[in-house]
Formats: structure tokens, sequence, C-alpha cells
């Protein structure tokens, strides 16, 4: 009889080039452990543990009440477009019109439209490196090419205006960053997106995403945007939004500004995939911006506080180099110093991935490796935890640690 050949895969080859999100993965791992009954912290997801404060809850029952349930402009409402801008002018110095914003169902969202708007296929994206485990799946999606720009740990991870210049090619269409950032916590300076936009004004042909989404969880001072320079606004795509500052993470309601041709192109391409984000949360995000951000000044009090916790501890923890974050909430150590080490089960640590597999059996505690976010020596812990679950956690860590 003839040989019966498997089917090849349904899935098309965009997807499968596409890898799973690290810390979805490691945060599944974990609830998993938990429903077994082991006592597991979690801190691989970034996510604020804080309430979404009652004035913008408020607001949101209004609408519910007020029947405010329809469908809205693909951009979102003019309402929510103009309390933005209000924003970007008022905290940022950045004048936009409404038909410069696209407000989105994410921050993520926003991200995705943008790079799909602008990327074709062949296009290299410059990524700073450590970066976001998104960035680099997004553009793969786009068909896009990834060229990671990686900074060291010497200069807070953050690559210089020259690495930039050298990594530039005429296959260049984007770059992208975050600040402060996700994963390693560093936050550019004026002086040093100065630089950056040095650069961007002798190569117009390339444009640059700023993700802000960490805006307001700063422990150095001002934020300032990329897009204040005033010879590269047209190149810049910013990408805000209301997860971190706001603590509405499960809102899914972001935003970006851009000049008003890409504007407009994201507004179409989101127009025949998702349309209007939801009309609640357009409301409730409404509320949040007038409402100032006195809250979000308190949660990175707490955030300020739990960084000082978990760096005394990772002080004293010999073979973990832990810089400090300026902002965000996590801290970002390099971990290089276990490879190679073996478990009192035999098993030989050969990662960071390895490595955070280990801490979750042994500590119980979630982490995710750095391999996903562009740093494979290095390993992401959220400090968006209670100040005694971050305590505990990290004493166990240093327990497991001692071990190998």
């Amino acid at each position: 009889m003839p040989e019966v050949l498997a089917p090849a895969s349904p899935l098309s080859n965009r997807l499968l080039a596409m890898t799973e999100s690290a810390t979805i993965a490691m945060a599944k791992k974990a609830r998993e452990l938990a429903a077994q009954g082991v006592d597991v912290i979690s801190l691989s997801f970034g996510e604020p543990d804080f309430q979404t404060p009652q004035y913008i809850k408020d607001a949101a029952k209004k609408a519910v009440d007020d029947g405010f349930t329809f469908y809205t402009p693909v951009p979102g409402t003019l309402e929510l477009r103009q309390a933005i801008c209000a924003k970007l002018k008022k905290e940022n110095d950045l004048d936009y019109l409404p038909t410069n914003i696209v407000v989105s169902t994410g921050a993520k969202q926003a991200l995705a439209n943008a790079i799909l708007s602008l990327v074709n296929p062949g296009d290299e994206v410059i990524i700073y490196s450590p970066y976001w485990v998104s960035y680099e799946e997004m553009v793969k999606l786009a068909e896009g090419v990834p060229v990671p720009l990686v900074g060291s740990l010497e200069n807070d991870y953050k690559a210089t205006a020259a690495q930039l210049e050298a990594a530039i090619t005429p296959r260049t269409k984007l770059i992208m960053y975050s600040s402060p950032c996700n994963p390693t916590g560093s936050v550019f300076s004026q002086e040093e997106l100065g630089e950056m936009a040095a650069v961007l004004a002798r190569h117009p042909q390339v444009y640059a995403l700023a993700d802000e989404i960490y805006e307001y969880i700063n422990f150095v001072g001002e934020h300032y945007s990329l897009a204040r320079f005033p010879e590269v606004k047209d190149q810049v795509i910013t990408v805000n939004g209301f997860s971190k500052g706001y603590a509405m993470t499960g809102w899914r309601l972001g935003y970006l500004a851009a000049r008003a041709d890409i504007a407009s192109a994201c507004d179409k391409l989101q127009g025949q995939i998702t349309s209007g984000t939801c009309s609640i949360a357009q409301k409730a995000g409404t509320a949040a911006l007038l409402g100032g951000h006195s809250s979000a000044d308190e949660m990175v009090t707490a955030y300020h506080r739990r960084r000082d916790l978990v760096l005394d501890i990772a002080k004293d923890i010999p073979g973990l180099v832990t810089p400090t974050p300026s902002g965000a909430f996590y801290v970002f150590p390099d971990v290089s110093a276990f490879f190679g080490r073996t478990t009192a089960e035999g098993q030989v640590i050969k990662d960071s991935a390895d490595l955070a597999l280990y801490l979750l059996s042994d500590a119980h505690v979630a982490a995710v490796s750095g391999e996903a976010f562009g740093a494979p020596q290095c390993m992401r812990f959220s400090t968006a935890a209670a100040d005694d679950k971050l305590v505990e956690a990290f004493q166990r860590i240093k327990k497991s640690l001692a071990k190998l």
C-alpha cells in the first residue's frame, strides 16, 4: 500500500514563525502549580497589584447607566482623544490634534497597528535590547527583519546613539524602544534622547516607535518624550495607555500619537480588525485623564519602596548582578554566574530558562527567562507585588541559589 503522509500544518507561516509570549507562558506554569496546592509567589507578570481608582470605576458605572453602550468611532471618542491631546500638551509639551490620535484595545494593539502600517516584508526594524517580549514577534508578523541593538549592563542596558548610527542600513524602516524600559527599568535621559534624535534627523526615512506605557513609574525625575525634539517629531509614533499608571490592565485601553497620515493608516487598519475599543473603557479613560495622576503618584511611592526592598536582599545574593532600575516595576539581574551549576537532582543549569524552572520548582517563585527579552544572561522579576510577598520571594530565591 502507498505510504500515507501526515497532512502539513494548516497554520500560516507567519504564525508558525511566532513564539508564545514568555511572560504569559510562565504565568500559566505558576497557575498550574498553584492549582496543585503549592504556595507559588508569581513575579512573572507585568501587572500592578493595585485596584483601579474608584473615580475611574464610577465613571464606567455611570456610562453603563447612561446607556453609553454603542459603537464608537474607530479611532476613539472625540472626548477621549481631546483629553489625550490635553494630557500630551500639559505633561509632555507635545501639540497634537484629535486626528493625530488613535485609541486602541491596549497599548499592545497600538504598537501592532503602527508596525503593520509601516513595515513591509524585508524592512529592518532596530529594536533596543533588552526589549519587551512582543516587539520582535510583532515585527515577524509584519514580515520585517528584527535587528537587536544591545545595550551594555555598564550603561544600564541602554544602547548608545553611536550604536544606533552604526546599525542603520538602507533597509532600516523603524526603531523601537521603551522608556522607562520593560524589562530593565532603564530610563533614557533628555540628553540621550537628544542624541538619538540627532541620528534620526540624519535619516529621515527611519521612523521611531516610542513606547511610554511606564511613563508615570519613574524614580529619577521628569519623563522626556522623543517627539519633543521638533526636528524628528514627524518621524516619531508615541504609544501610551492606562494599564500601568492607572492600574487599568483589564480595561484594555491604549493609544498612539503620530503625524496625520500615519494615524490615518492605523485607523484604517484597526477599522478592519477590531474597530473602536470598548465604549465603557473609553469613558473610564477620559475620567482617568481628567482626574490627573495623583493615584499614580501613590503607586510610584510604593513601587520605589518595593524596588529598594528587593535590591537590599539581592545585593547579598552572591552571583546575582542587579543594576538599580530607574523606573517601571522590574529588576533584571544578570544570572549567568549560575550557568553550569548542578541542582541536587543532578540537573545542569544551562541557561536562564533552566534557572527560571529551577526557581519555580525549588523556591516556588515564578520569574521569566531573559532570553525572551533579548538578554539570555538575565532574568526578569516583577516587583508589582505586596512588600511581604517580595521579601518572602527573594529570601526563597536566596536559599535556592545557595544550593547550586
